[in-house]
């Protein structure tokens, strides 16, 4: 288990001094946005904010959020910054819960990506002896370009094989010795266990994967690193900022690495806003401080996490985020408790005998809530004596009382993208 930076001597984080460094890109970026971006002029003035009043991240206190249903709204280009012509790319959300949310990067942008990329993989300890395999979807999406630029920016060989197909997928990791694996966590299970299931593990070269898109937790991680004998790194990113690659762990992972240099973090509390000191959790709030094409002042990422007040004993001058706990938008509100996915990810690890899958089901009867927690076993252990382990330490933990339902290994589903966790049917 990774033992948290401050407990291996790293000290404390000067985040008094970084904000203080950061100071001058956000004075420009402020007033960059203000001149060059209609839709943050108007903004600003309705919110009766004087740009050149914003000087350090106390007086950002003053600035409105932006948030993704305004990204939608703006679509398809209603947040460019810069003249069409300086325009070289665009990417695109999925839009599966309403208009998609364009991006455009300009040259500049691209490069910055690139090399916000390449420095994720560097940390991972990617070279340019590795072969890399990058899973996730290319086109719109931005996550499969993106790796390929940091992996070719290092100099390494991208095998660009894109979602999907796990027999090609196979096929090139066993003919090409592929060494480091990129994907969503999901899919790092299903071809780990693809891989045992066919008798080939002896025959894949692999040393390290690369896992975002989803929140994992700490047994689909040990799991996956079990079976293909590799150590993992939880990499995160979004669309609306650049795409995967602002932040990573490293090899003593105690938390993600962020590019201070071109982003500004703060931590709010989602229900009034406030500004939250290092060390309490909230919600995850970016300033992009350099990009040009879409830049974003004070963006709700819904993302759930804490700036860590620690140093990392690895070395790196960059601050630090804790892994994601879950989303405010995919919080379960049940018998009068709220939970996040990433508390049953906590349960499942600390209870003796449970796989890494679960799901959780949420039904209504009659007026009253009822949630049912699916979760694996591991071979050889009785599912009556793990599913009431889960269960006491639900109720102790968490503070809330489930039926667990205990199945085989394998028994949930597999997904070559990400893993859907909670199914409610409360509202239908």
């Amino acid at each position: 288990m990774a033992l948290k930076a401050a407990e291996l001597g790293g000290g404390r984080f000067d985040f008094e001094a970084l904000y203080e460094m950061q100071g001058t890109a956000l004075r420009e970026m402020v007033q960059r946005v203000y001149r060059n971006s209609p839709f943050y002029r108007k903004k600003l003035d309705e919110a009766g904010v004087d740009p050149a009043s914003i000087r350090t991240i106390n007086d950002l206190d003053r600035v409105p959020f932006t948030d993704k249903h305004e990204l939608r709204d703006a679509y398809p280009l209603g947040l460019m910054a810069v003249p069409e012509k300086e325009v070289v790319r665009i990417h695109s959300s999925s839009g599966t819960t309403g208009k998609p949310v364009i991006v455009p990067y300009t040259r500049r942008d691209v490069d910055a990506w690139a090399e916000m990329m390449a420095r994720s993989l560097a940390m991972t300890g990617v070279s340019s002896r590795d072969r890399v395999q990058i899973t996730p979807g290319y086109g719109l999406w931005t996550a499969g370009i993106g790796f390929q630029a940091g992996v070719e920016r290092l100099g390494a060989m991208a095998i660009p094989t894109g979602p999907g197909n796990t027999e090609k997928q196979m096929e090139m990791m066993i003919d090409l010795k592929t060494t480091v694996l990129i994907g969503t966590s999901s899919y790092g299970l299903l071809l780990a266990e693809e891989a045992k299931k066919r008798g080939v593990l002896d025959r894949i070269k692999l040393r390290l994967g690369i896992f975002g898109s989803e929140r994992w937790g700490d047994k689909m991680r040990r799991r996956i690193e079990e079976i293909f004998n590799i150590e993992t790194y939880d990499i995160y990113g979004l669309t609306e900022v650049y795409g995967p690659g602002i932040a990573i762990d490293c090899p003593y992972h105690s938390g993600l690495h962020y590019w201070s240099d071109h982003l500004l973090f703060e931590v709010i509390d989602p229900v009034s806003g406030r500004q939250l000191p290092p060390g309490e959790e909230g919600e995850l709030v970016i300033t992009t401080l350099t990009k040009e094409g879409m830049p974003l002042l004070r963006y709700r990422t819904h993302d759930i996490t804490r700036l860590l007040p620690y140093r990392c004993p690895c070395g790196s001058a960059y601050p630090m985020i804790d892994r994601v706990l879950g989303r405010t938008d995919d919080m379960i509100k049940i018998k009068g408790v709220n939970i996040y996915p990433g508390q049953v990810d906590h349960v499942l690890k600390i209870t003796e005998g449970a796989g890494s899958e679960y799901q959780i089901i949420l039904t209504r009867n009659e007026g009253k809530d009822h949630m049912l927690i699916k979760i694996e076993v591991e071979e050889g252990r009785d599912p009556r004596e793990v599913a009431g382990e889960f269960k006491r330490n639900m109720k102790s933990r968490i503070g809330v009382t489930a039926d667990v339902e205990a199945v085989a290994p394998g028994t949930l589903p597999r997904s070559e993208k990400k893993s859907k966790r909670v199914f409610d049917y409360r509202e239908l």
